[in-house]
């Protein structure tokens, strides 16, 4: 494989990096602020400053469809075809940055995955991979013969389910301003936010709302409970769907701040109330990836399977 360039495109954020068959190229890794650019194009081309790579991959968060991207919470619609001119590749692909971060799986070295909670993982199953971070999305690795199939997903905007009585007013109030009620609004950095002003009245940031969380603060400890058990149902029921027993594994910065907490939130016990499937939900493992550079090996991994 010739060099690539390789692409972990964020709502406020773009990591970049040059690869080869090899992994990524020492040195290379670059992060932007994407305010600094009008687009992905130009970001691109400054960071190679004139200087042509054979292929492309970039994972998006957003929607990828026919060879374009928008943005699901920034304003930048991402095409193909603009990439190619702005990089001199001859073959670019967009895939979806949780399709990315599943297809690292693979290639992550053990340091980088913290274990939260214990199970009995089927090592052929199904792995769910979930972000929490500006927005919110799953992707699910399939083993298929020596390669993995990493279907496109945008679950964060699938609808919040019927839980108790207080989830269920919160839930009310928020479709007041978001009438689909999508599990992002309140599993995500700005939806935890969202969900601190709905409980309390109060504006605050959501490493504040962590912060006041940790000195015992009421509202913030109602904010955080409420939390974990909407996160430990939703992500329950993605898990189940997707019959996850390979493990499930939380990636982003809200998944790492709330980490340290993982446990007194109650979010396992949600994350397995489902009947008689409980046991399997009990064995599916979870853990945090914590290597920054996940989406863009998983970039490199996709590009591995399609060039080879």
């Amino acid at each position: 494989m010739a060099e690539v360039l390789l692409a972990d495109v964020g709502a406020s954020h773009t990591r970049l990096a040059r690869g080869t068959g090899q992994g990524l190229s020492p040195g290379t890794t670059r992060r932007y602020a994407n305010a600094g650019f009008a687009g992905l194009g130009p970001l691109m081309a400054a960071y190679l400053d004139g200087t042509p790579v054979d292929a492309v991959c970039a994972g998006v968060a957003g929607p990828v469809r026919a060879g374009t991207a928008q943005l699901t919470n920034l304003d930048w619609f991402i095409d193909a075809a603009e990439i190619a001119r702005a990089t001199g590749a001859k073959a670019v692909h967009l895939l979806n940055d949780l399709q990315a971060q599943a297809h690292a799986l693979d290639d992550l070295p053990p340091a980088r995955i913290t274990p939260l909670v214990p199970g009995v993982p089927d090592p052929d199953g199904p792995r769910m991979v979930m972000g929490l971070g500006t927005g919110s999305n799953i992707a699910v690795a399939h083993r298929v013969g020596d390669r993995l199939f990493v279907p496109p997903a945008e679950a964060g905007h699938s609808g919040l389910p019927h839980m108790g009585a207080a989830e269920n007013d919160l839930i009310a109030a928020l479709g007041r301003e978001v009438a689909h009620k999508p599990y992002e609004a309140v599993l995500s950095g700005p939806g935890l936010a969202r969900l601190h002003r709905l409980c309390s009245g109060q504006e605050q940031a959501p490493d504040r709302i962590i912060a006041l969380y940790e000195t015992g603060v009421p509202e913030a400890r109602e904010t955080l409970d409420l939390f974990g058990r909407i996160l430990g149902t939703v992500m329950g029921n993605l898990a189940l769907t997707h019959m996850s027993t390979g493990g499930v594994f939380l990636i982003g910065g809200l998944a790492r701040a709330i980490a340290p907490h993982f446990n007194e939130l109650g979010f396992h016990r949600h994350f397995c109330d489902k009947g008689p499937y409980t046991q399997i939900m009990r064995d599916m493992p979870i853990s945090l990836v914590t290597d920054d550079h996940a989406a863009l090996l998983g970039c490199l991994q996709h590009l591995r399977a399609i060039l080879k």
